[in-house]
């Protein structure tokens, strides 16, 4: 950093009369405000997001019914079967497979459904 740099970081201080302390309070309260910032930061950055996205997933899970065309997290691309409590069975071609009702990733879409033009 240059002495140009460190002078105009300086010009910045807070200004303090020669043989003062600064007040303690304000310092804590700036202290406490950054706190609560950088707390405010991470929950909107951070577990908002994940809240929202096992909402969604939760809300994937409760409407997964026989028929819909399903991916799972390992990629296998199937039609669904059979739902149970935490399982699913699954086409996938000529194999049928059960995995858990977690690795289902999303809802491609419902074969049961055919639209008519």
């Amino acid at each position: 950093m240059s002495i140009d740099g460190l002078t105009t970081l300086l010009a910045f201080a807070p200004a303090t009369a020669p043989g003062t302390q600064p007040d303690p309070k304000a310092q804590m309260l700036q202290m406490v405000g950054t706190f609560v910032f950088m707390g405010l930061v991470m929950y909107f950055l951070i577990f908002r997001p994940q809240q929202k996205k096992a909402k969604e997933q939760g809300l994937l899970m409760k409407n997964l019914k026989a028929g819909d065309r399903v991916t799972t997290s390992a990629g296998i691309v199937g039609t669904v079967l059979t739902v149970k409590d935490k399982t699913i069975s699954l086409r996938s071609l000529e194999t049928k497979l059960e995995v858990l009702k977690s690795t289902i990733v999303e809802v491609t879409k419902d074969t049961s459904e055919v639209t008519k033009d």
